[in-house]
């Protein structure tokens, strides 16, 4: 073989090799990015609105420290959607407003306060979301989306910063991813997903001690407990 011969094989070889290694990093990219899991999860997401006792209609009234507005997520293409029992566990009326504005009515189907779950059933044709049935790793990448503050859904990330927390105070029965990505009044019942957007929790509680303001420590029940809680239901 010549030398120009030698000299463009090699060249061949190197481009080829540039190529590759160009289409595992943007094929990394493209699967870790908090857009892929925004558009996977954001469909099955739901703003919570609750009408509190006293009131005529939802955004008033919410005990202080508790948002007037939660969040919920599509489990079933029957409509069921799990949120935290304590978004609307005191409500007379119970409203969800998809990702598009629409409203329905739901109502309660399960209150299980103990763990701060509860299920309601709404008339709606919306895809539910993917549950993982796996364990997340820590200091797996974490993305919450939420109706935080009730502005509507949105979406934070951050890592789960540990797994299997018990005896935070929060809950009778806690099996709580701990993650660091925002969550704010309006959060609970959000879904807290990994990278492909499947869902590892559902978020229940913000520690902090003087306000109710995201300080990066926040609680999303695990997926684990909510198969538990779903099949219980089920059954």
């Amino acid at each position: 073989m010549s030398k120009t011969m030698k000299i463009m094989s090699k060249n061949f070889c190197f481009k080829s090799l540039l190529s590759i290694f160009i289409l595992i990093y943007f094929f990394n990219i493209s699967h870790s990015n908090p857009i892929t899991a925004w558009d996977k999860a954001a469909q099955s997401v739901v703003s919570v609105l609750p009408t509190w006792p006293g009131y005529k209609k939802p955004g008033f009234g919410a005990p202080p420290g508790t948002a007037p507005e939660g969040t919920g997520i599509v489990i079933s293409s029957l409509g069921h959607i799990l949120t935290a029992s304590h978004v609307v566990k005191k409500a007379k009326l119970i409203e969800i407003r998809d990702i598009n504005g629409n409203k329905f009515i739901a109502k309660l189907i399960l209150d299980d306060p103990n763990t701060d779950l509860a299920i309601i059933k709404a008339e709606i044709d919306i895809p539910p979301i993917n549950i993982s049935k796996d364990k997340p790793k820590i200091a797996s990448s974490a993305c919450l989306i939420s109706n935080s503050f009730g502005l509507d859904l949105g979406i934070t990330c951050g890592v789960v910063s540990a797994i299997g927390r018990k005896n935070t105070g929060f809950n009778k029965i806690e099996n709580f991813v701990q993650t660091d990505a925002a969550a704010n009044p309006g959060s609970s019942g959000g879904a807290l997903v990994n990278k492909n957007g499947e869902l590892i929790g559902m978020m229940s509680g913000i520690f902090t001690k003087n306000t109710d303001t995201n300080s990066g420590v926040n609680f999303a029940v695990s997926s684990e407990l909510i198969l538990k809680i779903i099949q219980l239901t089920i059954n």
